[in-house]
Parts: C-alpha cells; sequence; structure tokens
C-alpha cells in the first residue's frame, strides 16, 4: 500500500511525536493520572493551543477542517504515550454528534470553547442490558411544554466527570432496541436531576455512572432530527472505531520495539534473549500482527475519508482485527519480559491494560466478528 502523508501531516505527525516525547514519561503520566481530573490541564490546553482539538472540525465552524487520516496520525502517536487527555471523549464522542447534529445556534454557542480547550463534553450511550448495541436504549425521553423530560441510566461514560455539557442517547419511541425513535440530546452536566458517579479504569482514565431524574431539557438541545439520532451515533461510533484503532496501532508499535530491545539486552544462558530462535519467532509474529493492524487501519480510514461504501463492513474486520492483535502483541511482551512485565515501573503492563480496554469499546473482537459476518 502506497501511503504518502502531504507536508502538513507529516509535521503534525512529528509535532505530536515531539509532545509525546518531551512530556509524556511513565512517571509523570502516573501523576497525571492521580490528579482530580485524572489528566493535566496544563497539556489539555497546549494541545487546544496547537489546534489539535480543532482538528476534526469544518473552518466554517471555527476548526481546521482535517479529516480522517489527520486524527489517525493524531491518535496513533497518543496511543505510544497512552495520552491521558479527553480528546476521544470530548472532540471524537461529544463534539462528532454535535457537528452532526447541532443546529448552527447551538454550534457557535458550544464548539469554540471546545476547540480552546475551555469546555468539555462527554457521549452518554452506553446502558448495562445494552452489551455492545447502541439501539438497545431504555432511558426515555418524554416530551413536555416546549422541551422533554429525561429519565434513564449511563454507564462508562467516559470523563462526564470533567464535562460540562454530556450527549445522551435516550428513547422517544419504539421499543428497547429498535434502532428508530433514538433520540440525542445535549444536557448541562451540572443539572438539576444529573448524578455523576466518577471513578478511575483500570487503563488510568477516568469514567462516570451517570444518572437522569426527571433533568428538564429544552427543545433546542435536540440533536438532528426527533427519533433519527441513531445515524448520528453509528457514525460517531465508527469515528471513535477508527481513532480507538489508530491508538492501539501506537501502542503495539511501542510493545513489540520495547520487547525486541529488552531481548537484545537481557542474557540467558550466556547468550542475549534475542539469539534462541523460539523467542525469533515469537516475535515476527508479534511484528507481523502490528503491520496487518496498520495496513488494515490506513485501508479503513481511506475509505471513511473517501465515503466507501464498504466502510463498515471494513471498520468491523478492523475492530476484530485490533482487539485480537493487540491482546495477543501485549500479553506476549508481558510473557518476554517475565515477572517485571507487569510491574508499575514498567510501561508494558501499562500498555497491556490499555489494550484490554480498547478491545472493550464500541464492540469487542468476537462482536465485530460476528457483525462482518453478517
Amino acid at each position: 500500500m502506497n501511503f504518502e502523508l502531504t507536508n502538513e501531516q507529516q509535521m503534525l505527525q512529528d509535532s505530536v511525536a515531539r509532545f509525546i516525547q518531551d512530556n509524556y514519561d511513565l512517571e509523570s503520566r502516573a501523576k497525571s493520572a492521580a490528579s482530580k481530573s485524572g489528566f493535566s490541564q496544563d497539556h489539555w490546553q497546549t494541545m487546544a493551543d496547537l489546534g489539535w482539538l480543532g482538528l476534526g472540525f469544518d473552518e466554517a465552524d471555527g476548526g481546521f477542517g482535517g479529516g480522517h487520516v489527520d486524527i489517525m496520525l493524531l491518535m496513533e502517536q497518543f496511543g505510544k504515550g497512552l495520552v491521558l487527555e479527553p480528546l476521544l471523549a470530548s472532540v471524537i464522542l461529544g463534539g462528532g454528534a454535535l457537528k452532526r447534529g447541532a443546529c448552527a445556534e447551538l454550534k457557535t454557542e458550544i464548539l469554540p470553547g471546545l476547540i480552546d480547550g475551555s469546555r468539555q463534553l462527554a457521549l452518554a450511550y452506553a446502558e448495562e442490558q445494552a452489551h455492545f448495541d447502541l439501539h438497545d436504549v431504555i432511558t426515555t425521553a418524554r416530551s413536555k411544554d416546549d422541551g422533554f423530560i429525561i429519565n434513564g441510566h449511563k454507564s462508562m461514560v467516559l470523563h462526564a466527570g470533567t464535562a460540562d455539557q454530556i450527549v445522551v442517547s435516550a428513547r422517544t419511541s419504539g421499543g428497547q432496541i429498535d434502532e428508530n425513535g433514538i433520540s440525542l440530546f445535549l444536557i448541562d452536566a451540572d443539572a438539576e436531576g444529573v448524578k455523576r458517579e466518577n471513578f478511575p479504569t483500570v487503563d488510568g482514565l477516568q469514567a462516570c455512572e451517570v444518572t437522569l431524574k426527571d433533568v428538564i431539557v429544552g427543545s433546542n438541545r435536540l440533536l438532528g432530527e426527533l427519533d433519527d439520532g441513531f445515524a448520528i451515533l453509528n457514525n460517531v461510533a465508527t469515528d471513535a472505531i477508527l481513532a480507538l484503532s489508530a491508538e492501539a496501532v501506537g501502542a503495539m508499535e511501542i510493545l513489540y520495539k520495547d520487547t525486541v530491545e529488552y531481548t537484545q539486552q537481557r542474557e540467558q544462558f550466556g547468550h542475549p534473549l534475542a539469539d534462541f530462535q523460539v523467542m525469533q519467532h515469537r516475535m515476527v509474529e508479534m511484528f507481523m500482527e502490528y503491520e496487518q493492524c496498520k495496513s488494515l487501519l490506513y485501508r479503513a480510514t481511506m475509505e471513511a475519508a473517501q465515503g466507501s461504501a464498504t466502510t463498515q463492513r471494513t471498520v468491523h474486520a478492523l475492530k476484530h482485527l485490533v482487539g485480537k492483535s493487540g491482546i495477543f502483541i501485549a500479553e506476549n511482551a508481558v510473557q518476554l519480559h517475565g515477572g517485571m512485565g507487569m510491574t508499575e515501573e514498567l510501561r508494558i503492563g501499562h500498555y497491556l491494560k490499555r489494550m484490554i480496554v480498547i478491545d472493550a469499546q464500541f464492540g469487542n473482537a468476537d462482536y465485530h466478528l460476528q457483525k462482518f459476518a453478517a
């Protein structure tokens, strides 16, 4: 596959790589993860100042008109550094729903703050009974006067604890698993009736259980058409899978390279581990799995950028391969490092935890294999 970056894309990739190298050693990351917000506010503002938060928005909305390839380059470098800042939650998930469904007035109100880093969004889509199905929604929005009253519970809402607004999927008509009848609403995170229970996730990020009890929202906070929010939600999920897959590919590169370096230094029976053929075979398998994921990531990203009819199927294939190969590479990296592979002081174990979480987000490997086959 011939994949050449433009000068602007190469500059973006280089600037993000330098930022990660200068700011994301394991000790600094642990300090940021232990803070109240779960990430560095200084790093977040730097990302805004560098224009990364506006990368995925049109120039007409105050963004920089970047596309899927630009986001891929950004997230791949984020994966190498295990970045904690909520770009996925705020920009790709919450911002992705807003840019697709908000009216011009709402965009003017929200997007400038999102792009300059002063405002954060979150997307509340997952429910306990839904497994990975975006259309399994029992949270309800009942119309009243010139607005809606929302009741329900949302699980694992990424970075909702620091969000100013939350995009919520709610059922306005139809049955529990109908795709039609789902609507999206933008609610204030501190609105009356919103309860957020914040907790750290296993990979060092932050998430919330969000309970909505008689939350009143105006009709001007409806994103898209009434009962037709699933299409927006599905497109946002596709963007999220591409971003997560790019992050995973970045993490895979670090995992296999760190493992190769370690086996060249660690000696056993008077020889470096890398001299033993069984070790060489294992590391070749890790490299091959990484390269397959990277190639499929490029294909899926280009199809999405071109609006190809096969994008959805390729994305299913990508998420399956990333989940399967990512955990394979991470587990082998841990095994080849021995017991020290899971210590807090070595970054290998942290990458394993992140790969496990990425596999579970927006459908695991088995789920997407079924979707691909169907």
